[in-house]
């Protein structure tokens, strides 16, 4: 029996990762990602300041400027800003993600300080947002 742990990801796995699972675009403006002008990066919808944890069940692919613009704000506020900007948010990724979080940090436990941060964001977007099905 192997009792090693599974190797986590490198910072291209991860992105791959996100890609496959979420699109070739920004979730806050849907900019097309390209790897010389425009590169992905790792932007987490729940921020470590306010708890959320380097899971990829926390990560999501932005452009340069929207993560950098963003800063600590939480995702419903900053997706309404988006939109305040001109930009088109995919709020159905932001959704989605924040739903895949909830479910990992019940699956694994812990997170204390995230468990409200998200349920308030997740509300604030489905009531904002609600299933197109």
């Amino acid at each position: 029996m192997d009792n090693k742990k599974p190797r986590q990801m490198d910072r291209r796995q991860r992105m791959e990762a996100i890609l496959e699972r979420d699109g070739d675009l920004c979730v806050w403006c849907s900019v097309q990602f390209d790897d010389r002008l425009n590169p992905a990066t790792t932007e987490h919808l729940v921020p470590a300041i306010k708890g959320g944890p380097s899971w990829l069940e926390n990560e999501v692919a932005a452009c340069r400027r929207c993560n950098n613009e963003r800063g600590h704000q939480g995702p419903a506020g900053w997706l309404n800003d988006c939109i305040g900007m001109g930009r088109e948010p995919r709020p159905h990724i932001v959704i989605a993600g924040l739903r895949r979080l909830q479910q990992a940090i019940e699956d694994r436990g812990g997170q204390r300080k995230a468990r409200p941060y998200i349920d308030t964001n997740l509300r604030r977007l489905v009531n904002q947002f609600p299933d197109p099905r």
